[in-house]
């Protein structure tokens, strides 16, 4: 039997998640594994947002994770993740949520991104007017161009000065992410990741010289984690490890984890000779990428010819038309944003739905 079949289906809505634990466990050995163990590791939990998963990988003595909201934030500190790092720069109404973390969850260590002056200010100014000093790392742009401050510019050597000395500021270090740098081949993507680490070299060096403590560095994600290892002082960062899709499956031979969420969806029609329609349309599975979006774990020689809100319309072969109600069984190539559509992922064991998951932190807004 294969390894993402159910054994019963019938009373099984669909389209659905489901999610394997001892999968996840797998990954997150192979995760620790690749980083030199623990102490090395901060994931990020955005692909997955269940506490749950949380729970397996502190089971597993990671104390230290990264987020991207507040929600996120919140999901880590209920539960009582030692070293959450919110990696954002905090705007508006988010400076005062963030400050009343750090007020209500006092077991947990709450920092932020900072990557421009405006923002600082602001964030100091609060800090002085509620008495809450605020951990920040600052963030570094190498080239992805989304956030961050760039390290050869005097003033970003002023802004970490500025959060040096201020004391309503903890300046926890560097942040830098490197999405930009995605290269399949992986000697390919171990160069690009060293030349634009340069730049962080030189600004670490600039800021030693003039006597500013730099006591910690986070970088990379998934696809370079396994390059920033090189670097033992560096703290990593991957996410999308512990589920994994067929679009980093595909695209990183190197990289050893396993598919461990699998979408679930049926056979709803055949509007002509040689294709059917599947309930899989784009509230169902990330739909930012062109065709294909899934990758098919028990439909061969097929083709994804349209999608639209709830329905998948695939191309087959005549003599190998799936019947309608045909389970159908898919990796997404995208599985950050897919996990999000669902409320909960069912979990299997043993080729059978033990319990569910709630996915616990989709919204900007968590009440748990």
């Amino acid at each position: 039997m294969n390894w993402f079949s159910l054994n019963t289906t019938s009373a099984l809505i669909t389209p659905n998640l489901l999610i394997y634990p001892q999968r996840i466990l797998s990954n997150i050995d192979r995760m620790i594994d690749i980083a030199g163990g623990v102490n090395r590791l901060r994931p990020h939990i955005k692909t997955h947002k269940m506490g749950e998963i949380i729970n397996l990988q502190q089971q597993k003595n990671i104390t230290k994770f990264k987020c991207s909201t507040i929600a996120e934030a919140k999901l880590l500190a209920v539960n009582k993740a030692e070293d959450i790092l919110l990696a954002m720069p905090l705007v508006g109404y988010n400076i005062d949520r963030f400050i009343d973390l750090k007020n209500t969850y006092q077991h947990s260590n709450f920092s932020a991104l900072v990557d421009h002056k405006d923002t600082l200010d602001i964030i100091i100014k609060k800090s002085l007017q509620t008495g809450v000093t605020v951990d920040l790392f600052l963030d570094l742009n190498v080239g992805m161009n989304r956030t961050g401050a760039c390290p050869s510019d005097s003033d970003t050597f002023d802004l970490y000065k500025k959060m040096i000395d201020s004391n309503a500021i903890n300046a926890r270090g560097l942040h830098v992410y490197d999405g930009h740098i995605n290269h399949s081949d992986y000697s390919e993507r171990n160069m690009a990741c060293n030349d634009a680490y340069l730049e962080v070299e030189q600004f670490t060096a600039l800021l030693t010289k003039n006597n500013l403590t730099v006591p910690t560095i986070i970088a990379g994600g998934t696809p370079t984690f396994p390059v920033h290892r090189q670097r033992p002082s560096v703290e990593l960062s991957p996410g999308t490890t512990l589920l994994w899709d067929a679009g980093y499956q595909n695209k990183y031979p190197d990289l050893p984890f396993l598919p461990a969420a699998v979408l679930i969806s049926r056979v709803i029609s055949h509007p002509t000779k040689d294709t059917i329609c599947l309930d899989l349309g784009h509230k169902s599975v990330a739909s930012e990428m062109p065709l294909p979006r899934v990758q098919f774990l028990n439909l061969d020689n097929s083709e994804q010819i349209s999608q639209s809100e709830e329905h998948l319309v695939v191309k087959v072969s005549s003599h190998q038309l799936p019947k309608i109600n045909t389970i159908i069984y898919a990796l997404p190539v995208h599985i950050c944003p897919t996990v999000s559509k669902y409320p909960k992922a069912l979990v299997v064991e043993n080729h059978q739905i033990i319990s569910s998951w709630a996915v616990a932190a989709r919204d900007h807004q968590i009440n748990i």
